[in-house]
């Protein structure tokens, strides 16, 4: 390729897009490794949801949900104080204050964690029994449940890699290590043809096993780093005031999603059955997806954002979110258009006839899930700029909206009412989340740059809608059409990727490049 046509891809970067790029960069490794772990997890899913009853797969849903509560509790918010004051207390070199935290937070979460393990050992014979009508639902809480404080460790030790820009490692851990060993386990499930105890065991052990594997690797890299140097032990301050100022009122956010994530399901297990559970579990996962993206660029976001916070850098910030929302909304499109505007065939495709009836209840919640992902890391955001307050209020606000949905619709719709009260408390929430960039922030509510990239996301997703609907089309056309849309989205949309300056060696790709350039 001749020089001048090498200039014309790769145009000079000044230093303020130079970190957006890189965390782009870091954070498209990361989606790479989310569509490995997705898909490992997506076939693990299936093979459980086909394997297993449905009243297995519910109590063992309803088992789970419990542990997404006391994962919660366990973390305290406190993961969250490790991605927002490490990196300022590192950018300021103030390591004292540093180590502090982090003495602060694994002590913690270890002795929080602990106490929620033996508290549900110690209630098991008595109100559990009288708690959780189905026995089998009861029994395997109580091997689930050591979840809680291992899940707690893994977002602590996932929040640590992300301040020190160690994407390789979170790529390995997070999206190779631990949906291959739980696949393997699955597998052996199968193979052996033993029950949902083998399974609830196995997800104990792969948890376990990948904690130990990231606090070796954490070691090594602070090591490398030389921060143990740093590291004196009389000089240490742990800043246990300024943390749980930040951290105590955000577990609102915690409360929100454990609430969305946990009691639709102890709901439609208290007012049905296990069967109804399996019926909105089943197709959850496969809804998520499309927070795929969403999740891989927010992992180096805090610490990217937080830097640009301690500089007062607000132009940064601003380019830095939106170049995310951009990316997140028309990445996250192919996923959408499958399990919104095809929802019905997929759901026949991947779960069978069984559950036939879960259909409306993907597309519903595909909608929520989508709808929160496509505008941008909104609430990172609002608690890097500290708007503790307005969290905390909108957080609650959706909370008493999701319980009042629910209670009113549940017991009449069951799974259905479940959904819809998910759905609505989602996009409610996000839109109280994307009003609070107004406080300060200096983003804008909704970039005019990019308002075309969502109208020609939201005209193609609806097309594809009326156009399935209209032609009642086979499996096969209907992922066509929809792999088409998808073209069309990004195709259409390829100046605001701004690809020259984020991946200028893609447009070296014959076919991608052409798409793109």
């Amino acid at each position: 390729m001749s020089q001048t046509a090498s200039a014309s891809v790769t145009p000079s970067v000044g230093p303020k897009t130079t970190r957006t790029r890189r965390q782009l960069r870091g954070s498209s490794l990361l989606l790479l490794g989310q569509i490995f772990s997705k898909g490992a997890n997506f076939a693990t899913q299936i093979l459980i949801v086909r394997y297993l009853s449905q009243s297995d797969y519910g109590a063992f849903a309803y088992a789970l949900s419990i542990v997404a509560l006391a994962h919660s509790f366990t973390t305290f918010g406190l993961d969250r104080a490790v991605t927002r004051f490490v990196p300022i207390y590192h950018e300021q070199q103030d390591y004292n204050r540093l180590f502090g935290t982090l003495l602060m937070v694994v002590g913690t979460i270890l002795s929080v964690g602990l106490s929620v393990v033996l508290l549900f050992y110690g209630l098991q014979p008595s109100l559990l029994k009288g708690a959780i009508e189905d026995d089998l639902a009861r029994t395997l809480l109580m091997i689930l449940i050591l979840l809680a404080p291992v899940q707690a460790m893994d977002d602590l030790l996932i929040g640590m890699f992300a301040v020190f820009s160690s994407s390789r490692s979170i790529f390995f851990r997070k999206h190779i290590l631990t949906p291959g060993l739980k696949l393997l386990v699955v597998l052996a499930l199968m193979w052996s043809g033993s029950s949902v105890f083998f399974l609830a065991g196995g997800y104990v052990l792969v948890g376990a096993v990948g904690v130990a594997f990231y606090i070796v690797l954490l070691i090594h890299l602070m090591r490398k780093q030389g921060l143990f140097q740093r590291f004196q032990r009389a000089a240490v301050i742990i800043p246990w005031r300024e943390v749980l100022a930040f951290t105590v009122p955000l577990l609102t956010s915690d409360l929100v999603y454990s609430v969305m994530n946990s009691m639709d399901a102890v709901l439609l297990e208290h007012f049905h059955n296990a069967v109804d559970v399996a019926a909105l579990r089943a197709v959850q996962p496969t809804a998520r997806l499309n927070q795929m993206v969403l999740a891989s660029f927010g992992i180096l976001f805090t610490p990217a954002a937080a830097r640009m916070f301690a500089r007062n850098d607000r132009e940064g910030v601003n380019n830095l979110y939106w170049q995310n929302a951009v990316w997140t909304a028309v990445g996250s499109f192919p996923i959408f258009a499958l399990t919104f505007s095809v929802a019905h065939s997929v759901t026949l495709l991947l779960y069978g006839e069984r559950y036939e009836s879960s259909a409306i209840i993907l597309a519903l919640l595909s909608f929520a899930y989508y709808f929160n992902a496509a505008l941008g890391q909104n609430g990172l955001t609002l608690k890097v700029f500290g708007h503790v307050r307005y969290i905390v209020v909108i957080n609650v606000l959706a909370v008493v909206a999701n319980l009042a949905i629910n209670l009113l619709l549940i017991p009449r719709y069951g799974a259905l009412g479940a959904a819809i009260g998910t759905t609505a408390t989602l996009i409610l929430h996000n839109i109280l989340k994307q009003a609070g960039l107004r406080l300060g922030t200096g983003i804008n509510l909704l970039d005019p740059h990019y308002f075309r990239v969502y109208a020609i996301i939201t005209v193609c997703a609806l097309g594809l809608l009326l156009v399935q609907w209209w032609l009642d089309a086979p499996i096969y056309v209907d992922l066509a059409l929809a792999g088409l849309a998808s073209l069309i989205v990004v195709r259409l949309n390829r100046r605001a990727l701004n690809v020259a300056e984020t991946f200028p060696e893609v447009l070296r790709l014959p076919l991608v490049g052409r798409l793109l350039r």
